[in-house]
């Protein structure tokens, strides 16, 4: 389950943020995860919780945002959604969809104290 490591790497990130910006306590964690990203939402909220746990973010909120994938086909030239990874383009049926957008997991907010 890679969403452990994804948590722990969402952890140091607000751990450094909370140095930098000199804040004591995380309430709310907002992250964006794409379609395409191979990151289980489900499965990333049980690892959050988990992380989390004895940590300056213990009971913060995690919200996730989930962002839909797109591509564009190499042979149309067309911006399609992707649902999945690898597929066919729905105008030409040509399997070279290159990914534009989603495919990424990103922390997008903290709300703080």
């Amino acid at each position: 389950m890679h969403e452990m490591s994804l948590a722990e790497s969402v952890l140091q990130i607000i751990e450094e943020s909370a140095q930098a910006q000199n804040f004591q306590r995380v309430r709310t964690v907002v992250l964006e995860i794409g379609r395409l990203s191979s990151v289980e939402p489900d499965a990333m909220r049980f690892c959050f919780d988990s992380v989390m746990r004895d940590t300056l973010a213990d009971g913060a909120e995690l919200q996730i945002i989930e962002t839909p994938g797109t591509g564009r086909c190499l042979s149309c030239g067309t911006e399609v959604e992707m649902l999945e990874k690898y597929g066919l383009c729905p105008y030409c049926d040509s399997p070279h969809l290159q990914i534009t957008a989603g495919n990424l997991m990103r922390v997008k907010d903290l709300v703080v104290e």
